[in-house]
């Protein structure tokens, strides 16, 4: 029933600002009486403006992660999204990044320039040769100067390049590295199975991630845990979960076992991971883990166990912190609680508008600009030697939904305050609800002062 109100002219209907409420809006009174942070477990009937179809696994190396090219979007569903966004930056109210985004995902592809998307195989090539280059140089001038005061510093630098080289395979596993695919897989098990990683076993699980990115049951990397799977944890595990350095040691186990709550082994063709069609490669990869196994035990017997510590075991755990540590950083720890989804919330768009930009500083170059996160994950295509440039332009589209990371210093010694600060407050999210924000738990808090 319409509103009135008495005029010079006689009594008329109060004019409506917006649409009425209906699936997929909220009122601009609910959002005015909204508190800064939503309530953590409350399910947000907002709709959602991109799904995506979950794809079928196939074994075409070219096809690595499931991008949609377009997707549909009626001109209502723009309207109410325009609609509950234009409102809130109107009135001056608090913007709350679980609502829909008012563009939709070939918009901010429209804002990338063109040759942002082509890949050029020899100018990857030569990130290779570059990486090599530098591991060999290093483990040469630890070897011949071997001192207690060089070889902290070759550890630090060496971890960094495995890292880096991890960044490459990554590139190989999205096919971002070049369009042919045997050379994405050739050189991705060589770079990948040098640092004990099983390339296509990773390369499936990770795409699973990049498809379900923000969906609380279906992601693959650093999801967050329901209440009811964390509280089934023994006390044990819950601790050293959120108790640092334990977190940023756990790629390992990953790859071994997965996150709480999931089964399956990235080496097992056989892991609920994989279809049947992915066995082969799954084998491929393990056989290749193997023998680069077998490789360190020979020289273990060559070069002495503690010589191979220094040279390759240290620097392996340098990297494993280092991928640990990135991945993580790059989904949680903003200043502002930001969402995760569940059932008819989630979408492939809304849930890459989660991820976070970070700044490296002088670790950017080296490790191929892996900070520029958001727009990889939206289209992890793009060769990461033109993410900073995608970024850029596709800034003025994303708005508020872009974060701007905090800017570094030589090296990123500012996102071990972060990575704290979201240790002790980001534990688990509701069991209900379909726009959920990690809650915490004061109790392992009291555990760990009382430690």
């Amino acid at each position: 029933m319409a509103s009135w109100v008495l005029t010079e002219c006689g009594l008329r209907p109060l004019p409506r600002i917006y649409p009425q409420n209906r699936t997929g809006l909220t009122s601009k009174t609910t959002n005015l009486l909204k508190l800064r942070q939503p309530p953590v477990s409350k399910s947000y009937n907002l709709g959602s403006s991109v799904k995506v179809s979950s794809w079928s696994r196939q074994r075409n190396w070219a096809l690595n992660v499931a991008v949609p090219v377009s997707v549909p979007v009626s001109q209502e569903e723009d309207k109410e999204r325009e609609t509950v966004n234009s409102v809130n930056e109107q009135e001056g109210e608090f913007f709350d990044p679980g609502t829909p985004p008012p563009f939709n995902l070939a918009d901010i592809r429209a804002a990338i320039p063109k040759h942002c998307w082509v890949k050029n195989p020899w100018r990857s090539m030569s990130y290779v040769v570059r990486d090599v280059a530098v591991v060999f140089g290093l483990a040469a001038v630890a070897t011949y100067l071997n001192n207690w005061i060089v070889w902290p510093l070759y550890w630090f630098a060496q971890g960094t390049m495995f890292w880096a080289l991890f960044v490459l395979g990554h590139d190989c596993g999205h096919g971002s590295f070049s369009n042919n695919p045997k050379l994405n897989s050739v050189l991705g098990h060589l770079l990948h199975s040098s640092i004990l990683v099983p390339y296509h076993g990773w390369r499936i699980s990770h795409r699973t991630h990049h498809q379900n990115h923000g969906h609380v049951e279906k992601d693959e990397s650093w999801h967050p845990l329901p209440e009811k799977i964390y509280r089934s944890l023994d006390n044990a595990t819950r601790t050293l979960r959120f108790t640092l350095p334990f977190p940023m040691l756990a790629y390992p186990v990953y790859l071994w076992g997965r996150s709480p709550g999931k089964k399956g082994s990235h080496f097992h063709p056989g892991s609920d991971l994989f279809v049947p069609v992915e066995r082969k490669d799954v084998i491929t990869s393990t056989a290749c883990w193997t023998a680069m196994a077998a490789l360190l035990v020979c020289l273990n017997f060559v070069m002495g166990p503690v010589q191979m510590l220094k040279l390759y075991g240290i620097p392996y755990w340098i990297f494993v912190m280092w991928l640990d540590l990135v991945t993580y950083l790059h989904h949680h720890g903003h200043d502002e609680k930001l969402p995760w989804y569940r059932g008819k919330e989630w979408s492939y768009l809304r849930g890459g508008l989660t991820t976070l930009d970070r700044d490296y500083g002088w670790i950017n170059n080296i490790h191929h600009d892996i900070g520029t996160h958001v727009i990889h994950h939206l289209f992890p295509q793009i060769p990461h030697y033109h993410l900073v440039e995608a970024t850029e332009a596709a800034k003025p589209v994303l708005g508020k939904y872009y974060r701007e990371p905090k800017k570094s210093g030589t090296l990123p010694f500012h996102l071990l305050g972060t990575l704290l600060r979201s240790m002790k407050q980001d534990h688990y999210v509701s069991d209900t609800g379909d726009v959920l924000y990690y809650q915490t738990d004061p109790k392992l808090n009291a555990v760990e002062k009382i430690e």
